[in-house]
């Protein structure tokens, strides 16, 4: 008897040891229908040629850069190409612009940039009290492009640099 407890001791002690190594988590990639997988190329994500945050619009064909002017309260989006590089203008009567916390929205009209042809803009221009807070805004840009609807989410960060 006594040996069948010390079997039971000694097999339940090296079970709560264990051999000292803790598994490596698996890297996974992002879902495919996540807005990081699969377009194509690589880049943050974060500070676009703006000084905005950048998100995925489009699976890739486009991409949004948010900023914010808090003195003034002007949100101001610009359609980037697919490399979120370069202005990408398009033909869009306005955007609308929804804020998670706190709830509003805010209709973004064109205002094109000099040089972009007549009827299609890459800057897209709303003002609304709310954006007067001094905070890190998320929420999604959406709009139709070129007859097609495109919707995409972002969120600005704190930076420590």
């Amino acid at each position: 008897m006594l040996r069948i407890h010390l079997l039971t001791a000694a097999f339940a002690l090296c079970t709560l040891a264990g051999c000292g190594e803790t598994p490596k988590p698996e890297e996974t990639s992002p879902p495919a229908n996540s807005t990081e997988a699969g377009h194509g190329h690589s880049h943050s994500h974060s500070e676009g040629p703006n000084g905005g945050v950048i998100a995925d619009w489009g699976g890739g064909k486009f991409h949004v850069e948010f900023t914010v002017d808090h003195d003034t309260k002007i949100a101001t989006v610009y359609i980037l190409d697919n490399n979120a590089k370069n202005p990408a203008p398009i033909d869009a009567e306005k955007l609308l612009l929804n804020i998670a916390d706190p709830v509003f929205q805010v209709e973004l009209m064109p205002v094109p940039l000099e040089g972009e042809a007549e009827g299609t803009s890459s800057r897209f221009i709303g003002k609304n009290d709310k954006l007067g807070v001094v905070q890190e805004f998320a929420g999604t840009i959406s709009g139709e492009a070129d007859g097609t609807p495109y919707a995409g989410d972002f969120k600005e960060e704190t930076h420590s640099h």
